[in-house]
């Protein structure tokens, strides 16, 4: 059930403080509209936790080297992780599996990752800090990540690393905005990791690169306004354990996912032309998805960005 809202999309009879008063990361405290259970959360994070402790037991070996556990061992645990946490994701278009291929989405939370690390036999691009988090750094390694770091002289090894990983086969994913976002929104694109998709294969040709939209559209099956999103959404200085324990405290999460249709670096005019058309089609997902209509992606005519 979604809160009451008035026209800036903040819940009727939240009062909202000055920008100067509000915290980092504040959002509309929905109280009187929408509690999260503590109760709820504490259960869902230790069924999480346990279930993450079984799959490293079973997959002890993968989980002590350097070389990560297998596609179908994170994939399970992402499937399982989503249910534990009552998260429904609806499915629009058709993914690429059975080709080597780059995902590019746009980024709106951390569930984005385990959204899509369980619908793909993926790893992902991320930037090189993420190997240093407790916890969450070590998952990302199991999920042979490749970890990119903010130095131009390295950009050419971090490239030379994607193309080695994508001759192998691999789906390979990443969120060119660079930052995460409110979830109402898709930032431009950055367009320096594109020139990855220059590799071809003698049999297919070039890389394909799908665009992805990914959308926190429902709560408890009603629509979600931007006033609750951002207990979904994770960005700007949110503290990472507090938004963790309230989104599991509610109920259960209806996220979008609109799977484009792929293009090639050669019909795009170049990485940044690629870069502003698979930036065009998430947005328009995204767009369509927060309207209660992502089915309509598939009946708009094929975008045309010139580079």
């Amino acid at each position: 059930m979604s809160a009451p809202e008035t026209g800036n999309g903040v819940p009727a009879g939240v009062t909202v403080p000055p920008a100067a008063e509000r915290r980092p990361g504040w959002f509309p405290a929905l109280d009187g509209h929408l509690k999260p259970s503590r109760l709820l959360g504490g259960l869902r994070a230790t069924g999480i936790a346990l279930w993450t402790v079984w799959m490293t037991c079973l997959n002890i070996r993968s989980a002590l080297s350097r070389r990560g556990m297998t596609p179908a061992t994170t994939m399970k645990w992402h499937r399982n992780v989503l249910r534990l946490a009552g998260i429904d994701v609806t499915i629009t278009g058709q993914p690429v599996r059975d080709r080597p291929v780059m995902v590019v989405a746009n980024h709106a939370s951390y569930l984005d990752i385990i959204t899509l690390g369980a619908l793909l036999p993926c790893s992902f691009v991320s930037k090189s800090e993420v190997r240093h988090w407790p916890v969450f750094g070590w998952m990302a390694v199991q999920q042979r990540t490749i970890f990119i770091e903010r130095d131009p002289r390295k950009a050419a090894h971090h490239l030379g690393e994607m193309k080695a990983r994508l001759e192998q086969g691999a789906c390979l994913v990443l969120f060119p905005e660079g930052t995460s976002t409110d979830g109402g929104r898709v930032l431009p694109f950055k367009s320096s990791l594109f020139q990855a998709a220059s590799i071809e294969f003698p049999e297919t040709g070039e890389i394909e690169v799908q665009p992805v939209s990914i959308a926190y559209s429902r709560l408890d099956g009603m629509p979600m306004g931007r006033a609750l999103r951002p207990y979904y959404t994770w960005y700007g200085d949110m503290e990472l354990a507090p938004h963790l324990i309230d989104w599991l405290g509610l109920g259960s999460l209806g996220i979008d996912v609109i799977f484009h249709e792929p293009v090639r670096l050669s019909e795009s005019g170049g990485r940044k032309g690629l870069a502003a058309r698979t930036q065009a089609a998430c947005a328009l997902g995204v767009e369509s998805a927060l309207r209660g209509r992502p089915e309509a992606v598939e009946t708009r005519a094929a975008l045309s960005v010139d580079p």
